[in-house]
């Protein structure tokens, strides 16, 4: 999957309004970033690497599972699959739309 599938992807799922009111970026290093406005109605999703309230680093791959299902968010920040820069009580938010 490349980041501009995983950012339509997300856009399915924040389409009736994300929640989560700030601003997120998913850094995966080289791959590049998938940046969601959730201050926006309805809320904007893309590609741009922008500065964020919370930026959740991970490898795309597990941005693929997290967006899938496969993996839960909490898990993987136990299991350091992720890391959080910024708001955490943002990124406990991103569970309700991954």
């Amino acid at each position: 999957m490349s980041l501009e599938a995983a950012a339509e992807a997300i856009t399915a799922k924040v389409s009736g309004g994300s929640g989560i009111g700030a601003t997120v970026k998913f850094n995966c290093g080289e791959d590049g970033v998938v940046f969601i406005d959730g201050n926006s109605t309805p809320p904007a999703v893309s590609t741009e690497d922008q500065e964020a309230d919370c930026t959740v680093v991970c490898d795309k791959e597990v941005l693929e599972s997290l967006i899938a299902g496969d993996l839960d968010p909490t898990a993987a920040f136990m299991q350091g699959k992720i890391k959080v820069e910024g708001d955490m009580g943002v990124a406990m938010k991103l569970s309700s739309i991954l």
